[in-house]
């Protein structure tokens, strides 16, 4: 596949997955999706690697989910290589590529872009990161890993919290809750993301595989929630109410719900 929407290089047994859409803040179209699950298949297969970090070009943004320019334009998020938006697909592979993934977040992590840093093993962050959802504001949601996985992560009224309000939250904050491992400074996040795949490729890669594998294990069942959310996030999105989401996102205006409150 020749990619468009990512860069994909190997350095010294750590494999660099990199959103490349700095203009649209790193959001994800269909064929970036497609992209990103070529290159962690690419990982995944190669002897040469060993760790995976996945981050986003630029300093603005790690990723702030599905582009909604796009999908405002288009009413989907554009072509892909098999006719589906394979964004499950994406969640599903993160976990299952046997070698730790690294999220690098540099800047927004967003929406679809903070459950894809939650999806991986380990965060972390440049001091200037920001985490939050939005898929309220816009007409759209993500449950199963975004709602299940994350209140396994930082607990039921953190999760709840971050869902209900649609708040973004700090790097700091983010750390004391255990929702990322570090915080460093924007221009050591390169650096520090090495330290960490350097201290991994020391290790047996079989016992991090089944180790990772173990850990899965236990959250496997929201895989089997998010098909469900997501069946119904289709049916969702063709809806009044969501149009009135992604309408009032696109013109930068606060959209208005009241109607819909009945429902």
């Amino acid at each position: 596949m020749e990619f468009t929407d990512i860069t994909y290089e190997v350095e010294n047994g750590l494999a660099w997955i990199t959103i490349n859409r700095p203009e649209r803040y790193n959001s994800f179209r269909a064929r970036t999706v497609d992209e990103l699950i070529h290159a962690f298949k690419l990982a995944w297969s190669s002897d040469e690697v060993g760790a995976i970090t996945l981050t986003g070009a630029g300093e603005k943004a790690f990723c702030t989910g599905g582009d909604q320019k796009q999908r405002a334009e288009t009413g989907d998020y554009g072509p892909s290589e098999s006719g589906l938006f394979e964004v499950e697909s994406l969640h599903r592979v993160i976990r299952d590529v046997p070698k730790p993934v690294i999220a690098a977040v540099n800047g927004f992590a967003i929406g679809g872009g903070h459950v894809l840093h939650m999806l991986c093993d380990l965060t972390i962050a440049s001091d200037n990161a920001i985490f939050g959802q939005n898929g309220p504001r816009v007409g759209s949601f993500d449950a199963g890993f975004g709602t299940g996985y994350m209140a396994r992560i930082i607990g039921e009224k953190r999760a709840r919290e971050i869902w209900f309000l649609c708040r973004k939250y700090s790097a700091e904050q983010a750390e004391a809750w255990g929702l990322i491992n570090k915080v460093v400074a924007p221009d050591q996040l390169k650096a520090e993301v090495r330290q960490w795949a350097d201290e991994i490729l020391n290790l047996s890669p079989t016992s991090l595989k089944v180790l990772k594998q173990s850990f899965n294990t236990d959250t496997e069942h929201f895989a089997g929630i998010g098909q469900m959310a997501y069946s119904s996030l289709r049916l969702f999105g063709e809806s009044p109410e969501a149009l009135e989401g992604i309408t009032a996102f696109n013109e930068k205006r606060a959209p208005n719900f009241a109607p819909y409150r009945g429902n």
